[in-house]
Parts: structure tokens; sequence; C-alpha cells
């Protein structure tokens, strides 16, 4: 039975950072795509991080280019979010999500993940 649980999130101020964490179990995700959703209260579910494999290609939205870094330890079976100067827009639910198998390029939507984690909150005050 494959899990994917996240840790790390919280409340912070604005400017501040945080890093998630997702621990995967149940089976190993090496060079199968990996990703960071976040959902906000009345928005729809939104990509902020994908990694093709490790040390592959990375996807970042506008919305967080330069301010959220992803990473992986397939050894470990672990993802990772670094958040950096948070802002007030950036709290929600964030989720990790993984890819059955490979793909080309990064998957940057909902649907093409088949395995999710059960959401991490992340206040931002302002």
């Amino acid at each position: 039975q494959v899990q994917l649980v996240e840790s790390g999130g919280g409340l912070v101020q604005a400017g501040g950072s945080l890093r998630l964490s997702c621990a995967a179990s149940g089976r190993t995700f090496n060079n199968v795509p990996l990703g960071w959703f976040r959902q906000a209260p009345g928005k729809e579910r939104e990509i902020v991080a994908g990694s093709h494999r490790s040390g592959g290609t990375t996807y970042y939205p506008d919305s967080v280019k330069g301010r959220f870094t992803i990473s992986r330890d397939d050894a470990r079976n672990m993802l990772y979010l670094q958040m950096n100067n948070l802002k007030y827009e950036d709290a929600a639910v964030y989720y990790c999500a993984a890819r059955a198998g490979a793909s080309i390029g990064v998957p940057i939507t909902v649907e093409q993940y088949q395995y999710w984690g059960q959401g991490t909150q992340v206040t931002v005050s302002s």
C-alpha cells in the first residue's frame, strides 16, 4: 500500500521560511515524477513545484519561482519543498504527489499524478 505523508507545515510570518517534507512508503519512486501542489479555500489545486526525476528537470510556476525549491532523496524515498520569502497568498494546504510511472517532461496537472498525501497546512500571517 502506497503512502505519502507530509510534514513541516505550520504558521509563519510573511517573509519567513518553511521546509516541507514528504515521506513515501509502499514502493520506491526512483526516476518517476514527484510534485508539490497546494489548494487554498475556494480555489483549485495547483502545482507549485515538480521534479521529473532525481537530478533532472524541475518546474515552478511564476508565482513561486525563485522562492520555492523542490528536492528529493530517492534513496530515502523523501521529497522536500523549501519555501522562502513566504507571502500571504502562499497560505494553503500543501500536498505531495507521485506519478506511478515515467513521463516525458514534468507533469504539472493534478490528473497526471496517481498518489497523493493527506496534506499539510501552511498559514502565513501578515
